[in-house]
């Protein structure tokens, strides 16, 4: 069976595929700090909830965007199922071209994602990713990675708005009924859910601009399906997006191998 990981910087995600389909997921907060063997006890006890225990897995993929944790993760992989890793950005193929100036600089969530869209979804892509950041990133009807947009994600813009304005509150991200608020609340909430909405729509109107051919768009990421309802302007809704490229990325190197 094999394990992937997926981190970002506010979540990481932990996801078992049997050959045939995945069976579980688990979703954690990102800590930096984390050891190998803090990951093992916390994935013992969520696999045994399903009957599964560590010896189960003889496979790991890592995708991590905090490359202070990746030494950890590894050390989970090596020492509790007793296999070497893939990590994207390291030793794993990703079986596609980086079409941009430094691909070394392309994260690896962005590659990822463009490998699960593109066996899901065929022509010209635009992923939006919803996550701490919210990355609008370009699929090429090839395959091919060929760069993006990256903008603060909501959660940031909401926080940053409470930590920087003295007299407005913590709120929650949610959908207004309203555009014009009534009081700070849902002026709060309408300004930040609805000015995401302006930019997720004029960037896909812009990138389809310059890309001057027909793009299909799929969101993903954590809060994508926040907005699920709100525009016509994306196509398809796709939590999958990223395991699915791990699978995928996994699949190549083993057939590779």
């Amino acid at each position: 069976m094999l394990l992937a990981i997926e981190q970002g910087n506010t979540n990481t995600v932990f996801a078992v595929h049997d050959g045939k389909d995945w069976i579980a997921q688990w979703r954690s907060a990102t800590d930096a700090s984390r050891t190998a063997d803090e990951y093992a006890v916390w994935l013992t006890q969520f696999l045994a909830m399903r009957s599964l225990n560590l010896k189960a897995l003889d496979g790991c993929i890592i995708s991590s965007v905090v490359p202070q944790s990746i030494f950890h993760l590894r050390n989970l992989s090596r020492r509790y199922l007793d296999c070497e890793p893939l990590v994207i950005g390291e030793n794993a193929k990703l079986g596609v071209d980086i079409r941009i100036d430094k691909p070394s600089e392309a994260g690896a969530d962005r590659l990822v994602n463009a490998v699960g869209a593109h066996v899901a979804y065929p022509g010209a892509l635009i992923i939006v990713d919803s996550g701490t950041a919210t990355n609008f990133d370009i699929v090429a009807p090839d395959g091919a990675f060929e760069g993006g947009v990256i903008a603060p994600g909501i959660n940031l813009s909401m926080q940053a708005l409470h930590q920087a304005a003295a007299r407005l509150p913590r709120v929650a991200i949610q959908k207004p009924h309203r555009v014009i608020g009534k009081d700070t609340v849902t002026a709060m909430q309408s300004g930040v859910f609805w000015g995401y909405m302006a930019l997720i729509e004029g960037m896909i109107l812009r990138i389809k601009s310059e890309y001057a051919a027909p793009m299909t768009v799929v969101a993903t990421g954590g809060v994508a399906s926040l907005f699920e309802g709100a525009t016509d302007k994306i196509d398809i809704f796709d939590p999958d997006v990223t395991i699915r490229g791990m699978l995928e990325v996994w699949r190549r190197n083993q057939a590779h191998a």
